[in-house]
């Protein structure tokens, strides 16, 4: 069955996915495509062309188009719990009471428009929507791997009404125990605090997690923005999560948190200075962050987990990777699968899955993310020969010359743009779309913050590492291909690797296998003769508020729009400067020189 999820309800992350008889043969989001972070109120029509194409299918040939969002009946107690929490917004309250599939109706027909325009033939293809919880639900659980029963949790900042979602996966079915409704969001808190921090919301979430291990948790008592009973919890919104008139404004534009809470907090912050006393906020936010969610896990998940020791999480608040440390710092968690594109982009693979198991189908277990497009060497010579800028190239004929070439320049002390292979879905940079750096060489972090993504210079960054090493740097053997767990790094290899390991001692690490990305694993073995540790800095091959980068186009534009002197396109070396002869490749002038 050929199964086509899209994504883009909620106006951002578009993004589309391809199934072919439950396996993943292409996923990827829209703002990569059309270099526009988020996508904002945009539909995913490139990125559905892209996996059309990857996956050699026709319009016509598509079974289902697969959509994760549903209308909710009145029945439900969702549009109730909206409409009575929201009294004080009356229009917010009623139109969810007379009219509250308004938002489903008007995404259908943008879905319908939008198959239109890739050519599907509504006659002959079929539309179904899902639940925007169960395809997060199913996003974790039917990819991970899981075969005996499982806890599956989501947390997301909202879908049609619900925010929070517990449930049990077993034998494929997804049974829901029990759903939290708008505005009683975890993630909408964060968020909120997020904008009051200075942040953007949707693109800061990760900056406040950044943030927080500079703070004391303890200065700040929050514990009332979120008040928690017996596995329910009630926002306060008279301060975070508000609509209408309670908003907070500033030049006219409106925030999900209140005046109230300034006159408490103090001044919205302004700036890229990790100060006080919005560090103390940010570690306050956190930590009632984790707080109510293991609370919350623990009522309605903990007997499951102490029965199979399995969790599968999704939805946005599971890109909160010290989150996920705690959750897996569990005695009765033994085993976490987050899925690594867990925000509102992973819909569309959890919606496409969601129908297919449905429909008596089984979902090939994500093993890799290497879903987007590639590209081959004569499309980024193509690409370089579009420059006007001065460079120079030389072509690498092997993997090895590749990763050993790349291996010498991190050690001498360079960044370098790493652009490989296919591109990877989700928001981590995996090794094929990266900056690398050696995590030995002091200040390495702190100019590519500076002077290549033009970022905080507080923001960590993140080490990929080789599987043979990665339990003794991380004192544990838990799977962790797709940066989604903090984990605390052992004492013997903090002095040794200081630019990947944050101010609290943790790392959210990407363990490399060969089998998965052979060549990134290539330059690990390579790093590790040359520097004694099997590690490098990996961080995304993007500025600060771009997409990433997805077509050689976009890496060269990123390349000579800052700081960077190499680029690794594919098997062409890049520099700004003049490369020495050498025996590992042959040196490409340009046809002006």
């Amino acid at each position: 069955m050929i199964i086509l999820g899209l994504s883009g309800a909620l106006n951002h992350d578009p993004s589309a996915a391809l199934l072919i008889d439950g396996e993943v043969v292409a996923a990827a989001e829209e703002e990569r495509f059309v270099r526009d972070k988020h996508a904002r109120n945009r539909m995913p029509l490139e990125a559905a062309r892209y996996c059309l194409e990857a996956g050699n299918v026709s319009p016509d040939q598509v079974e289902v188009i697969a959509f994760p969002y549903a209308p909710i009946s009145l029945r439900s107690p969702a549009r109730w719990h909206y409409a009575r929490r929201y009294w004080y917004a009356p229009d917010r309250a009623l139109d969810a009471l007379f009219n509250g599939n308004r938002r489903f109706r008007r995404n259908r027909a943008r879905v319908h428009e939008l198959g239109e325009e890739l050519g599907i033939n509504w006659q002959r293809t079929e539309f179904v929507p899902v639940e925007h919880h169960l395809a997060h639900a199913s996003s974790a659980y039917h990819f991970s791997g899981f075969k005996e029963k499982t806890a599956i949790l989501g947390v997301d900042g909202k879908g049609e009404y619900a925010t929070t979602f517990f449930g049990c996966g077993d034998k494929g079915r997804i049974v829901k125990i029990k759903e939290l409704y708008d505005p009683d969001s975890l993630s909408g808190v964060y968020g909120a605090l997020t904008e009051y921090l200075g942040f953007d919301m949707l693109d800061g979430e990760y900056k406040v997690m950044g943030m927080a291990p500079y703070g004391d948790p303890d200065r700040f008592d929050l514990n009332g923005l979120i008040r928690y009973d017996a596995g329910d919890i009630e926002v306060d919104t008279r301060y975070v999560n508000t609509v209408g008139l309670r908003r907070y404004k500033e030049d006219g534009v409106g925030f999900y948190f209140s005046d109230r809470l300034v006159r408490w907090l103090g001044p919205r912050r302004n700036g890229d200075v990790a100060e006080e006393p919005y560090i103390h906020i940010a570690a306050a936010m956190q930590k009632l962050f984790e707080q109510r969610c293991l609370e919350l896990l623990e009522f309605h998940l903990g007997d499951l987990l102490r029965e199979t020791g399995r969790l599968a999480f999704a939805g946005g608040g599971a890109l909160n990777v010290k989150l996920n440390q705690k959750i897996l710092e569990l005695d009765h968690v033994d085993e976490l699968f987050v899925q690594p594109a867990a925000g509102d982009s992973g819909t569309a693979l959890g919606a496409a899955s969601y129908v297919a198991v449905q429909r008596g189908g089984s979902i090939t277990p994500m093993r890799h993310v290497y879903l987007g497009p590639d590209y081959t060497v004569d499309q980024c010579r193509c690409a370089l020969a579009q420059r006007s800028e001065i460079f120079h190239v030389r072509e690498l004929v092997s993997d090895e010359q590749v990763a050993s070439s790349a291996a010498h320049l991190l050690c001498e002390g360079h960044p370098l743009a790493w652009f490989q292979g296919r591109m990877e879905f989700g928001p981590r940079a995996l090794g094929a779309r990266s900056i690398l750096g050696v995590p030995s060489s002091p200040g390495i972090a702190d100019r590519i913050n500076a002077q290549i993504k033009f970022r905080e210079r507080w923001r960590p960054f993140c080490p990929s590492v080789l599987d043979r090493t990665a339990a003794e740097i991380i004192q544990t053997d838990h799977p962790a291909p797709f940066m989604t767990i903090t984990f605390a790094v052992a004492e013997s290899w903090q002095q040794r690797i200081p630019e990947v390991v944050h101010e609290d001692g943790t790392a959210r690490v990407q363990v490399v296998e060969r089998d998965t990305n052979p060549r990134y694993y290539r330059l690990l073995e390579h790093l590790e003769t040359l520097t004694g540790n099997a590690v490098v800095l990996n961080t995304s091959l993007n500025r600060r508020g771009e997409a990433m980068v997805c077509s050689p186009q976009d890496a060269l534009n990123m390349f000579f729009g800052c700081d960077l002197e190499y680029l690794m396109l594919g098997n062409l070396l890049v520099s700004k400067a003049q490369l020495p002869a050498t025996a590992d490749g042959e040196n490409i002038e340009r046809p002006d020189e």
